[in-house]
């Protein structure tokens, strides 16, 4: 059964991993570390002591009444001998691997009954008879690995059978008023022994002079101490607002999160000024020393659970307040928060004392009942305000976020647990219903406390980012808190009933990594090749700025050759980094030849687009029939080429928009390219006369207009064509060459406006008809300075 004392244990347990002595090995470990494991440290494992520490662990786990205690005692034994099997298994590894390529130099011995020379047939058994002399010691030691982690596994499965068993056992129904004489006969004679044990000690006149000596002391302290509890938190409140009023303001998010602290303090100090001096009375016996011993811890959990309350629930509305609830609703929150405190402090207590003085798991079961339906009730509220603010959220925001759909859907479970927990505790499945509502009230807690720390770096990064406001959703505090909610899930196990053996065992696990054929993934290996891809990326890109900026320049390529070039680089340095970071981390690039080939078909199949698009960039780059500035025409499209990538080119068209091209369009296309060689173009002007007119007139009005243009080519000169008629209208052409192409649209603006001017001077009409206007085809629209 899952109780709050479990679960104060099993943190307890947690800081013990983190802060056992030696770093390396947990706490926890070294109290169960096999006698030997010192002579292991210096030499090859004691395999006789191994062989009768084995057979022991084989006859526990095969005798069903071998008690949990034992289990995991001899568990943290077999654990450690299974480190010092894991350590052993690389013994003479770089030998080994000399030897192993030694002997692949002598290549494969000779088939078919052929004979070897005998200088290398000699040479191979002696390198052979060392090679197995070798790994003799590495064999036994895989063996007895194998051996001590599947009797770790065995051990871990007993286990979870047995706490499977607990949950699901049947208790006294505690509604049925025939089994409270169980509840009150357990009540009677715990009362009967603290009495007697009270009695006891009062009767030695040793005790009562004690007691008349420290009276007035413990009496000052005593009133001392209830003066404390009763308003420590608004002392405490007063001081903290006082210490924000002397700091900054950017200074307050953080600071008035630690200055609150002073809330809980002051009351805790009241507990211990009431139950340490009691202690030197000497009335007390072994149980109500050990209540007066636990009042500090009893101050804690409940100004604890009220200053969460605060934080979570605040007075007064804040900026990036966590919760959107009214201030009814907020204060019903504190309220609920402080009785939560409350419930878990005295609940701890009874556990303690109920525990240690034995009392029946069938009257623990009822008399927790009536505790059980007062969390129930609490958690019910509480997942109630959480629902609250869900839906709020959702009404005010179209899409929540991410937070307020986990503390709706929190919500919702705390509701659900709240209403199930009663009724499986009233039929009898008292361990199980322990089991839903009490991790669910310590997960509400610690999510609260998530929160709180999230809120501590928020500010933190606001301040050291010199912000005035909250970073919001800047990205450094999102991933921290990130961080903090993934280190926050062995505490939800923790909670939730997992032992620390088995979340250290999944540490094992995943420090182990996996294997793909003959290649091992591990963390380790995978942080290997990160940081020297990492490193090769960086280089990659200095050596690529230094190309870029200061050696090509001074050449005489183009802008094109050298973003070839630069780009060429880069790719081969990807390319060598992550060869490096491949070799560095000892991935075996043939035990993945399985995996090549099934991303081969992938390849083939799904990935054939993306592979044609990158090898027509890599063609693109390297013949270069267009670079970047080119006025290009591909499938309808004319822009200018302002970037070329290994997937696709950006065209920006004369009109200010971006167009992106696959490169196999570039490459397997018909593309038009009108500047890449030269920037001289034709340009063709049609005009339009009215029928009638002297059409050598018009022709040497004309020629004069387009000899008169600044950026018409002399050679070859312009010339002015008839090129064909209609009833009403003469069709003329213009046609001259233009040094820059990329003006001709402003030069044909230009030429429009000279034979207006000219034709109105000289009296030639245009015409307006539209068969005329039909026959009009302008070439060549395009770029211009504009």
């Amino acid at each position: 059964m899952i109780r709050p004392l479990a679960v104060i244990r099993a943190l307890a347990i947690v800081c013990a991993v983190l802060l056992g002595p030696g770093g390396g090995t947990p706490a926890l470990w070294a109290q169960t570390a096999t006698p030997a494991a010192s002579e292991q440290d210096q030499g090859p494992p004691d395999y006789a002591a191994w062989e009768r520490t084995a057979r022991k662990a084989e006859r526990q786990t095969q005798d069903s009444q071998t008690p949990d205690d034992a289990l995991t005692t001899m568990r943290g034994y077999l654990v450690e001998w299974r480190a010092t099997f894991q350590a052993a298994q690389n013994v003479n590894a770089a030998r080994i691997a000399t030897l192993r390529a030694q002997i692949d130099a002598l290549g494969p011995p000779p088939a078919d009954g052929k004979l070897e020379t005998e200088a290398i047939a000699l040479r191979r058994t002696e390198l052979n008879d060392q090679l197995a002399q070798l790994q003799t010691p590495v064999i036994a030691a895989d063996e007895a690995f194998r051996r001590a982690d599947g009797l770790i596994k065995e051990i871990d499965r007993q286990l979870r059978e047995r706490q499977a068993d607990e949950l699901l056992k049947v208790t006294p129904m505690p509604i049925n008023p025939a089994n409270w004489g169980i509840a009150v006969t357990a009540l009677r004679d715990i009362s009967a022994e603290i009495w007697n044990e009270v009695q006891t000690r009062w009767d030695k006149p040793e005790v009562r002079a004690d007691f008349r000596a420290y009276l007035p002391l413990v009496l000052i302290l005593f009133i001392i101490g209830l003066g404390l509890i009763w308003r420590g938190w608004s002392l405490g409140e007063r001081f903290g607002n006082a210490l924000n009023n002397l700091t900054p303001k950017h200074w307050h998010p953080v600071w008035g999160i630690f200055a609150s602290l002073g809330q809980v303090a002051l009351p805790v100090i009241g507990f211990l000024l009431i139950g340490v001096p009691i202690q030197f009375t000497g009335v007390l016996g072994p149980i109500g020393g050990h209540l007066a011993v636990s009042l500090a811890g009893l101050g804690i959990v409940i100004f604890g659970w009220a200053w969460l309350g605060q934080r979570i629930f605040p007075k007064a509305e804040t900026e990036g307040m966590l919760l959107n609830l009214s201030p009814e609703k907020r204060a019903e929150g504190r309220f609920y928060s402080l009785v939560l405190g409350a419930l878990t402090g005295f609940q701890t207590l009874f556990t303690v004392m109920s525990v240690d003085k034995g009392i029946p798991v069938e009257a623990r079961a009822i008399l927790n009942f009536p505790s059980l339906v007062l969390f129930s009730i609490v958690l019910l509220r509480i997942g109630r305000l959480l629902r609250d603010h869900a839906r709020s959220r959702g009404v005010a925001d179209a899409l929540p976020s991410f937070r307020d759909r986990l503390i709706g859907l929190f919500g919702q479970a705390a509701v659900i647990i709240a209403v199930t927990g009663p009724i499986m505790a009233a039929l009898g499945y008292a361990a199980a219903a322990s089991a839903l509502v009490y991790p669910a009230v310590f997960s509400l807690g610690l999510l609260g406390v998530l929160f709180v720390l999230v809120d501590v770096v928020d500010g933190l990064y606001a301040l050291i980012v010199r912000r005035g406001d909250r970073p919001g959703d800047a990205l450094v505090p999102t991933l921290i808190g990130f961080a903090l909610s993934l280190a926050s899930l062995p505490l939800f196990a923790l909670i939730w009933g997992a032992r620390v053996s088995d979340l250290s065992e999944l540490w094992t696990t995943f420090l182990a990594g996996f294997s793909i054929g003959e290649t091992q993934i591990s963390p380790r290996g995978f942080l290997t090749f990160a940081v020297i891809f990492a490193i090769g990326y960086m280089m990659t890109r200095l050596v690529q700025g230094a190309l870029g900026s200061s050696v090509l320049p001074k050449t005489r390529m183009d802008q094109g050759g050298r973003n070839a070039v630069v780009a060429g680089v880069g790719y081969i340095g990807i390319f060598l980094s992550a060869l490096s970071a491949i070799n560095a981390a000892g991935i075996n690039l043939a035990g993945l030849a399985i995996v090549a080939g099934a991303l081969s078909v992938g390849i083939g199949f799904g990935l054939q687009n993306i592979v044609s698009n990158f090898v027509s960039g890599i063609i693109l780059l390297i013949e270069r029939p267009v670079s970047e500035g080119d006025w290009i025409e591909v499938g309808g499209v004319q822009g200018v080429v302002k970037t070329i990538s290994v997937r696709s080119t950006r065209i920006q068209t004369f009109d200010r928009t971006d167009v992106i091209v696959p490169n196999t369009d570039l490459i397997a296309g018909r593309v038009t390219n009108w500047t890449r060689y030269n920037l001289t173009g034709r340009l063709i002007v049609p005009v339009a006369v009215a029928f009638g007119a002297d059409t050598r007139k018009v022709e040497r009005v004309l020629m004069e207009i387009a000899e008169a243009e600044p950026l018409a080519v002399l050679n070859p000169p312009p010339t002015v064509l008839l090129v064909g008629f209609t009833p009403d209208a003469l069709l003329f052409e213009i046609r001259m060459i233009l040094r820059d192409v990329n003006f001709q649209i402003s030069v044909r603006s230009d030429i429009n406006h000279r034979i207006l001017q000219r034709f109105h001077e000289e009296g030639i009409g245009l015409s307006l008809s539209v068969a005329a206007q039909a026959q009009l085809k302008p070439v060549g629209d395009g770029a211009d300075e504009g």
